[in-house]
């Protein structure tokens, strides 16, 4: 497996990611008739990644936090709580962050970070030739399964977040504005990572994914999606549907495993900063905290 490197925004600076079960992501998207036999037995039976999250909440597990924090460099300072507090990894995993720590840009004209992540933009939609793999467009369709809501974004701009085990695993809302029921889609768990999105054709669109909703006022409507990946047990939602919601505010989470929130705005609404778009246009995502600058309002 080539590193997969990344862009880092609050240091600046490229860096090589840190991938967690690097060894079984190899072996599951490795072109083999075992490998392929052991990632169908993964991806399309919900139990296994509900039984491994179900490991995760035994209080036996509580011992792996010290380790996981200091091999990930995750910073305990950041943490609502204490380590000690923590009963379980997936207590740990689940863990809320002091507010301080996510200061968010609350200018009525900037859109935000939902959630920490690296992430890739598409300032135009429609003009997207190819998506992580050659040839393989994006089909909106698919993913949305729902044709008049596809043709709404169809032209429109598009950001996806990535989220790793080692990340806080908390999304919020972008934009204040009415926020309306989420719907599921079922599916599979594939893994989001890079390396699977090359082996895998149309893989966010395979997988188990929710979607609502926001209603702005001077963003229209966004489109905010969840899609869950090996060993998500659940995406949880949080918020209160069809209710007006605050830049910032907490939207849910997802219990144990990597996994990605897609973000979509309709045409002209939206311009996504600089480095966002310089490194995506170079195929490199830029790891983000949540409130940070996703976009501006387009003038």
């Amino acid at each position: 497996m080539q590193p997969l490197i990344i862009y880092n925004r609050k240091t600046k600076q490229k860096e090589e990611e840190k991938i967690f079960g690097a060894k079984l992501l190899f072996f599951l998207y490795h072109s083999s008739i075992i490998s392929s036999f052991v990632r169908f037995f993964v991806t399309h039976f919900a139990f296994v990644s509900f039984l491994y999250g179900k490991l995760q909440k035994s209080k036996k597990t509580k011992k792996k936090i010290w380790p996981f924090i200091k091999e990930y460099g995750i910073n305990p300072e950041e943490f609502e709580k204490s380590v000690e507090d923590y009963e379980s990894f997936s207590d740990f995993f689940i863990r809320r962050l002091k507010k301080e720590k996510r200061p968010i840009e609350m200018d009525d004209n900037i859109v935000i970070i939902p959630s920490d992540a690296r992430y890739t933009v598409f300032q135009d939609l429609s003009m997207v030739d190819d998506f992580y793999i050659k040839g393989q467009r994006f089909d909106i369709k698919r993913f949305l399964q729902d044709d008049e809501l596809a043709k709404k974004f169809e032209r429109g701009s598009m950001a996806i977040a990535r989220l790793c085990p080692a990340d806080y695993h908390r999304f919020h809302f972008p934009l204040d504005g009415f926020a309306e029921k989420s719907y599921l889609i079922d599916g599979g768990y594939f893994s989001v990572n890079p390396f699977a999105l090359k082996k895998v054709p149309h893989l966010f669109s395979q997988n188990k994914r929710a979607y609502a909703l926001l209603k702005t006022k001077k963003f229209k409507t966004v489109l905010i999606a969840e899609v869950g990946a090996t060993c998500v047990g659940s995406i949880h939602q949080t918020y209160e549907p069809d209710s007006f919601v605050k830049k910032g505010d907490e939207k849910g989470f997802f219990d144990f495993g990597a996994s990605t929130v897609v973000l979509l705005f309709e045409s002209g609404v939206i311009q996504f900063e600089k480095d966002l778009l310089e490194y995506s246009a170079k195929g490199i995502e830029v790891k983000a905290n949540m409130g940070q600058i996703l976009g501006r309002l387009q003038s």
